[in-house]
């Protein structure tokens, strides 16, 4: 590993008041009044540790210094490494993520460590003491970053300039508002790498975003399709594309002249955009992949089934059963599965639990909403939170396997993840708990434990790369991150 560079920031220094230093332990503790202790930054330690001191720590001048590896920019699902030099020997402190997404809400994470006998902390190799995580976890100021107002979910909605995160070191391990500032820096988080092209697409009917790898193509093209919240994300679009992949981020619903709502929705848009993707001169053939979350998982799972064209999908925590309203495609019509309000629970905040409110697909009439897999050509790959709360995504995946094989298709790979919600985003996006429901029309609870939900992010953006790289072929561009 090369040596960390430093990146700006802003350093304080301390300047204790010249002492005797020289009359031994007993002398010590009586100069060490409260007003001296705040005044060198030892409020928290106590007399004991300021008799540990070394003589040369105490007189000297001291500044925290907040390394970055890498010291630049860094795309938002890579890892950094962080480090805080310039302290005191087993001295505590406060590191605190802050990060102000585009409409200006303030997401914040904090955790309690102590430095070495050097006066540094490597959060690679400190463990956590407390605070918004505990233990050995070098991204968690990241990934357990949480809204200042209840109900927000972070997303990046202009991939075309970083998010900022303010890292601070405060002094001792009170509350993180009570910390005296020690040093500061700020890291930027990028969505676009070096070279990736971002292409507004508007043909046809057709409103979307592509992206493209900067090396010459063409490339494994895939089409990226997002939730019920509708508009067009293009984040996760943008990522994987410096993955190698040509990636279209697809609005369907509730963006410019598309429909307001998914009442009603034609799979001959789907379709339309497919073959614009396919005809594109930097997108290889002969088919390309699907890449949906939640309302956008059924998407897929119905373009797979009724399109051609169609190599390889990833559905994150999809239902099998049409959802939301009715999908029509040459005159054929996949009607909404039911959903039963009286079944929905509320949490003790108040908050929906949704996951019993839809109906069984295998059951009378709501059969009719079962996506029909069998017809699909295409391999397939379920990455399922075991905690989803939205609704049963692993008896899904398992029906929508049972129903494939049933009709001699290829066993699709079925990944859980325990302690895992429903919203699976690239790596080191914090875990919405609860946020308002775009179909419900009230806040709803996701489900998930931060830890586990962070765990599986990484490890899912590694397996949906790895099975797009086999089916779609292409080059991976560096490790998988």
């Amino acid at each position: 590993m090369q040596p960390a560079a430093r990146c700006s920031l802003t350093s304080f220094e301390l300047s204790p008041q010249p002492v005797q230093l020289n009359r031994g332990l007993k002398s010590r503790r009586k100069m060490a009044s409260p007003a001296v202790l705040r005044a060198a930054g030892l409020g928290q330690w106590g007399l004991k540790s300021w008799a540990r001191w070394p003589v040369s720590r105490i007189h000297a001048r001291m500044a925290a210094t907040v390394i970055l590896e890498p010291a630049g920019r860094c795309r938002w699902d890579e890892p950094v490494r962080i480090a805080v030099r310039g302290l005191a020997p087993e001295q505590p402190v406060t590191l605190r993520a802050s990060l102000r997404d585009e409409k200006g809400a303030l997401f914040r994470a904090h955790a309690r460590y102590c430095a070495d006998a050097e006066g540094q902390v490597d959060l690679e190799r400190a463990p956590a003491l407390g605070g918004s995580f505990a233990g050995l976890e070098p991204m968690g100021l990241l990934w357990a970053l949480e809204p200042e107002k209840p109900l927000l979910r972070l997303v990046k909605r202009d991939v075309q300039t970083p998010f900022a995160v303010e890292l601070e070191v405060l002094d001792g391990h009170d509350e993180p508002e009570c910390g005296r500032l020690l040093g500061r820096a700020v890291h930027e988080r990028d969505f676009l790498g070096p070279g990736v092209r971002r292409e507004p697409v508007r043909a046809g009917r057709v409103r979307a975003t592509l992206f493209l790898p900067p090396e010459p193509g063409p490339f494994p093209g895939i089409v990226d399709i997002s939730g019920a919240g509708g508009g067009l994300l293009e984040y996760r679009a943008s990522l994987l594309a410096g993955k190698g992949f040509a990636v279209m981020a697809l609005a369907y619903y509730n963006c410019e002249d598309l429909p307001k709502s998914v009442e009603t929705l034609h799979l001959e848009y789907f379709e339309e955009a497919v073959n614009y993707l396919l005809s594109h001169p930097q997108v290889k053939g002969p088919g390309v992949g699907l890449l949906g979350i939640s309302k956008g998982g059924d998407l897929c799972l119905s373009m797979a089934s009724f399109l051609k064209g169609i190599t390889a999908a990833v559905i994150i925590n999809g239902s099998v059963a049409n959802v939301g309203g009715a999908l029509h495609y040459k005159g054929e019509t996949l009607p909404p599965v039911g959903v039963n309000p009286e079944r929905i629970k509320v949490t003790r905040d108040g908050f929906a639990d949704i996951l019993d409110a839809l109906n069984s697909p295998l059951e009378g009439p709501d059969q009719k909403s079962f996506i029909p897999v069998e017809r699909a050509e295409s391999a397939f790959l379920f990455l399922v939170g075991q905690d989803d709360h939205n609704w049963k995504s692993e008896f899904y995946a398992i029906e929508a396997s049972k129903r494939l094989q049933a009709h001699g298709k290829e066993k699709p790979r079925i990944i859980c993840y325990p302690g895992t919600g429903h919203y699976i985003e690239p790596p080191y996006f914090p875990m919405c708990p609860a946020s308002m429901h775009t179909l419900v029309g009230r806040p709803v609870i996701w489900g998930g434990e931060p830890r586990a939900h962070a765990m599986a992010q990484v490890d899912a953006w590694k397996q949906l790369q790895t099975f797009f790289h086999k089916h779609l072929g292409g080059k991976e561009l560096g490790r998988l991150s």
